[in-house]
Parts: C-alpha cells; sequence; structure tokens
C-alpha cells in the first residue's frame, strides 16, 4: 500500500495510517485467521527496526517455528522472496514487502507481519501478526497457540540480549 501523498477528490476525507495501525487493519481483513499483538519496547525505533528487519538472523531467535530464513535478491518491484523453512513441516517461499517500520510475509497458507513506530525518542510501538490463510483456520487456529509461544516477549527479551 502506497501512502497517498495528494487527495485526488478534495471532498472526500482522506485516512493515512501509520504501520502498526495498518498492521491491525491487514488482520481483522486476512482471510483465515490472524492473531495480532502490540507492546511498546524501551528501546528508539532505530535499534528496534534494526534487529526487527534482520529476517535471516534473528527470525529464527524469535519466532518459535522458524528454523531458517533464506532471502533471495529483490524483484524489479521492490518485493522480496524468502524461503522459510521452520521446525515442524513448514516450508514455503513468503513474498516480502519490507520498509522502515513495516514487514508484510505471505505464503500460499502462512501471513505474517510486524509493525513498529517510535512512541517518544527512547520507546517504540511494535506489533506482531501470525495468521494461516485458509478456509477452517479460525478452528485450528486456538490449538496450535500453545506452540506458538509470545512472539512478542522472545522479541523484547532478544532486543535486551543485543542491547549495547
Amino acid at each position: 500500500m502506497a501512502a497517498v501523498t495528494e487527495n485526488p477528490r478534495p471532498e472526500w476525507p482522506v485516512a493515512d495510517f501509520d504501520p502498526v495501525r495498518r498492521l491491525h487493519v491487514i488482520a481483522a481483513t486476512a482471510t483465515g485467521a490472524a492473531r495480532i499483538g502490540e507492546t511498546v519496547l524501551d528501546a528508539p525505533f532505530e535499534r528496534v527496526w534494526a534487529l526487527a528487519q534482520d529476517l535471516e538472523r534473528t527470525m529464527p531467535l524469535w519466532i518459535p517455528d522458524v528454523r531458517t530464513v533464506q532471502l533471495g535478491a529483490p524483484e524489479p518491484d521492490g518485493t522480496l522472496r524468502a524461503r522459510i523453512h521452520g521446525h515442524t513441516r513448514l516450508r514455503a517461499t513468503f513474498g516480502i514487502d519490507l520498509a522502515p517500520g513495516w514487514c508484510l510475509m505471505q505464503s500460499r497458507l502462512v501471513l505474517g507481519g510486524m509493525a513498529a513506530r517510535p512512541e517518544t525518542d527512547r520507546t517504540t510501538r511494535f506489533a506482531f501478526l501470525g495468521g494461516l490463510r485458509f478456509r477452517g483456520a479460525r478452528l485450528l487456529a486456538p490449538a496450535l497457540r500453545p506452540f506458538t509461544g509470545d512472539p512478542l516477549a522472545r522479541f523484547a527479551a532478544l532486543l535486551h540480549e543485543e542491547s549495547p
């Protein structure tokens, strides 16, 4: 989604969302089952996002089912592709939209994302989205919760471990 810079119809209202609100909209409108959480981290945006966007290195450290992430070269439209292998049977290719404060990842069956925005000079609001993109996912999602843990708490712990 591109940000609207000009209102082509001045009489129409315009709404611009920060990345965290945008991720909430994605979660609310996603097919299947999506779970979103957010927290405020005691670290500046630059530090939080540097860790979050380092997908190959850090995702396996804070997302319970991710074992490896292998990024491909960016496509002409700027989209990234990644091959992700999990500890369970997850083996999928994801399309990734990655920008400062924003990451949306989609495979055929899985939806994931994270978003961040500065809360103050020293704190950052951070959100994480995980979802399944198929019919009947809402029935399966509660059974999987014990295996997914709390990715936000794991990310906060990783941020604390890697603090300067």
